[in-house]
């Protein structure tokens, strides 16, 4: 099904800074170009100021000219399933559409998967993007 975008998110995972929180998080994207772009935490000492996995793949997607998001998968170290914060749920919904899919994984694979109207029912729109 989706193993590429897993395998990258996992990938990403193993690649965090998180010397702080200790909480590895990876998040892979797949664009409406079917390019994946991998994101990991990356903490620094003045908390919260570092970034999320999803934060880090959106940016990833943006800079290599991307600009909308097909599926995400995300995994955690120490979650069995591990969804999107809040801030993330919001920053994913600018950029993708309400059946976009959300993929759950674990160390195995894909465990769980939502569409992002599920994961953020009530998300901000600003009428900018569409």
């Amino acid at each position: 099904m989706a193993r590429d975008l897993f395998e990258a998110a996992r990938d990403a995972m193993a690649r965090c800074h998180a010397p702080y929180s200790k909480f590895p998080v990876g998040a892979a994207i797949r664009d409406s170009d079917g390019k994946i772009h991998a994101g990991a935490n990356i903490e620094v000492i003045s908390f919260p100021e570092g970034w999320c996995a999803e934060t880090t793949a959106i940016s990833h997607m943006v800079m290599a000219g991307g600009s909308r998001i097909r599926e995400v998968a995300v995994i955690a170290e120490k979650l069995e399933l591990c969804p999107p914060c809040g801030g993330c749920r919001q920053r994913l919904a600018e950029f993708a559409d309400a059946d976009t899919l959300i993929h759950l994984c674990d160390a195995d694979g894909i465990r769980k998967t939502l569409r992002m109207d599920e994961l953020l029912p009530y998300a901000f729109e600003t009428g900018a993007i569409g």
